[in-house]
């Protein structure tokens, strides 16, 4: 296992070659929220600061745990080539469309009008580690589900989903939206 104090360039290499990644937060005595990340949602700001954009979902967790205590994991997986896991440690807020920084941070991504907030964390740790029991897979592509959802749905069908499933975690938490 190596640490770092920032993202190396030769670990900025590897993040920016995968198609997924994985995000852990915790708050207090509740659940403990993992959620799998993909699309093109990952971006690298500098050496210490990282960001992805966060859809509409079934629950909001990150965001009412980040709320709550700040401190965020988040992990990339060698599924292809070299063996190779890294895990990004740090606190992180949630950056809401109405927000001040929300649209310098999102012009850094595709354009998609239909995402609810923008993760970004501040690193704090780095650590690589061999990842030999991580399989090996192939990426085939992206799956089109959830664009496509969220642009069938209509501005009042968009907001009232965000009221009856974004607005509190599932222990209860607050979400800030």
């Amino acid at each position: 296992m190596d640490v770092f104090s920032e993202i190396t360039d030769k670990i900025a290499q590897f993040i920016d070659g995968q198609q997924m990644f994985f995000v852990a937060t915790a708050a207090g005595d509740g659940h403990i929220n993992l959620s799998p990340k993909g699309l093109d949602t990952f971006r690298r700001i500098d050496a210490h600061t990282v960001a992805y954009l966060d859809y509409v979902g079934s629950g909001n967790e990150t965001a009412a745990h980040l709320l709550a205590d700040g401190r965020i994991t988040i992990m990339f997986c060698g599924f292809d080539g070299p063996a190779n896991i890294v895990r990004l440690y740090g606190t992180g807020e949630a950056i809401q469309p109405g927000d001040a920084e929300f649209a310098p941070l999102k012009a850094l991504f595709p354009d998609n009008e239909r995402l609810r907030q923008i993760m970004r964390i501040k690193v704090t740790r780095v650590q690589a580690s061999c990842g030999y029991g991580v399989p090996l897979m192939t990426y085939d592509k992206d799956r089109e589900t959830l664009v496509k959802w969220t642009a069938r749905k209509s501005d009042e069908e968009y907001a009232a989903y965000q009221q009856d499933k974004n607005l509190t975690s599932i222990d209860g938490l607050p979400t800030g939206l």
